[in-house]
């Protein structure tokens, strides 16, 4: 399960959306997530779905890749699902004591659940078609066209938590091997039991967290690292015309979704 996030991993590609200015990446998930939540009504939902179908399409990134980063979450799926067909008022379908369901509910439940997925699809697609060096220097950009003082600093400790993410998940992959072989038991038993037996993996982990961050510090203290202050980059970002494309098809979709919600 812990192998199946997907966010803070990177595919190498040479799709249109892996090629794209990690600035417009950046900047097009933002008014994605205002044209995501603008969404109202069934139009609004049908027009995100094609829209981030395309995205996915044209990214190359494997379908099997996607759907096991969604797998995480189907708890969360199935509770925001539950919570809105129970507690949302509306017609009636379906009442036993207490607990109804009503066709707004489940209808409200579907879209948002719908909106979560697509959230979290589109934000992997980030991560896993950008470098951490290029997605680092994108943040920073925009940051600093935000006139953020520490630009460089929030960029790099954004991307840096980003790029420990599967390196964590496969360190618990091993610690958790381990004290299954020496006979710890991470599945039966109550929800305190379960909690308990999580002690002999978080300890470890811990430890492990901060060596990582330790030895991290040291090599960039022996390369003479001394954050954003007269640095320099190999590579500079320049924005081509795939970039102004990308960024026309997007304001198009947000301008679109915020019609289909006030004039639809």
């Amino acid at each position: 399960m812990l192998k199946d996030i997907t966010i803070g991993q990177y595919i190498p590609g040479d799709s249109a959306i892996h090629l794209l200015d990690p600035r417009t990446k950046i900047i097009a998930v933002v008014l994605y997530m205002v044209g995501l939540f603008m969404a109202g009504n069934a139009s609004g939902y049908l027009l995100v779905t094609v829209f981030t179908v395309a995205v996915v399409v044209i990214s190359r990134i494997p379908l099997i890749t996607l759907l096991k980063g969604l797998r995480p979450l189907w708890f969360i799926l199935v509770l925001t699902f539950g919570l809105h067909s129970f507690l949302t008022e509306g017609l009636v379908l379906w009442k036993w004591g207490i607990l109804k369901i009503t066709s707004e509910g489940l209808r409200q439940g579907f879209f948002m659940s719908l909106r979560l997925v697509y959230l979290v699809t589109i934000t992997s697609l980030l991560t896993l078609t950008t470098t951490p060096i290029s997605l680092t220097d994108g943040i920073e950009r925009v940051l600093k066209a935000l006139r953020i003082p520490v630009a460089h600093e929030l960029a790099m400790m954004m991307t840096i938590a980003l790029r420990f993410i599967p390196t964590l998940i496969d360190e618990t992959e091993k610690i958790m091997k381990a004290q299954m072989a020496r006979g710890a038991d991470f599945e039966s038993g109550g929800l305190l039991a379960r909690a308990k037996s999580l002690v002999p993996l978080l300890v470890p982990l811990f430890l492990s967290a901060f060596r990582r961050a330790d030895e991290l510090a040291v090599a960039m203290e022996a390369r003479c690292y001394r954050g954003g202050e007269n640095r320099t980059r190999m590579k500079q970002l320049r924005m081509a015309g795939r970039d102004y494309a990308a960024f026309a098809a997007v304001f198009a979709f947000v301008g679109i979704s915020v019609w289909t919600r006030f004039w639809m």
